[in-house]
């Protein structure tokens, strides 16, 4: 199998770090390159050889120099076009540039990228960040404070036994393709509040059907 000069060049100069052994040398040219041909280690002994004995490199083959170079130029598309667009789609880019899906996929866990899910966070104003520091601050210097803070949470219940789906998981070595039943003829569903002060439990406490901001407040007076 040919390579290309570029190759070779690479070849004899891992060749030479690694004192001439061959199978050193074939590991270090994966983790240099891996994205290319890995050749076998007799390739480096070929090229070294031919370099003393006819100052040459072995026979280049054109085509696959050309698909050398393609390959590393689509490569550095790819990375420049999530780098410039981190939110970009995997497909998009497939058919922007007129590559294979997987090919997007491997040059990119290649480069250490991963897909990662966004979370959605409260905005907050440049104002903001002094005022939640100079909380953290009074609260570290009365820490007898936290026992008098009340935390709160509520939930949604229905007739379907799920308050939240996204928080439902089946395990196990194969998809179960499991399913949860909904839409049910008679339905209910309910509104539950419950708090922690301290180390004691408020609640729980059962909404009417209906919940509306004056009936909330209301319940936090009363």
């Amino acid at each position: 199998m040919s390579f290309s000069y570029e190759e070779y060049a690479d070849m004899h100069f891992v060749y030479g770090v690694c004192n001439g052994n061959t199978a050193d040398a074939v590991e270090e040219y994966r983790l240099r390159y891996p994205r290319r041909r890995i050749p076998d280690r007799r390739v480096f002994t070929r090229v070294h050889q031919h370099l003393r004995e006819k100052v040459s490199f072995p026979s280049v083959n054109r085509h696959a120099e050309r698909q050398v170079q393609r390959s590393v130029e689509d490569d550095e598309h790819i990375i420049d076009m999530v780098q410039r667009s981190p939110r970009t789609s995997t497909r998009r880019i497939s058919a922007r540039l007129r590559i294979p899906h997987m090919r997007v996929w491997r040059t990119l866990h290649t480069e250490g990228m991963y897909p990662y899910h966004i979370k959605r966070v409260q905005h907050l104003e440049p104002a903001d960040m002094c005022s939640r520091l100079d909380l953290c601050r009074w609260i570290n210097s009365n820490p007898r404070v936290i026992r008098n803070v009340l935390f709160t949470d509520e939930a949604h219940f229905t007739l379907d036994g799920f308050n939240n789906t996204r928080n439902s998981h089946l395990w196990g070595r194969d998809n179960p393709h499991g399913t949860v039943e909904s839409n049910y003829q008679n339905r209910f569903s309910v509104n539950v509040w419950c708090g922690l002060i301290g180390d004691q439990l408020i609640g729980p406490y059962i909404f009417p059907q209906r919940l509306t901001g004056a009936i909330y407040a209301n319940f936090l007076q009363d």
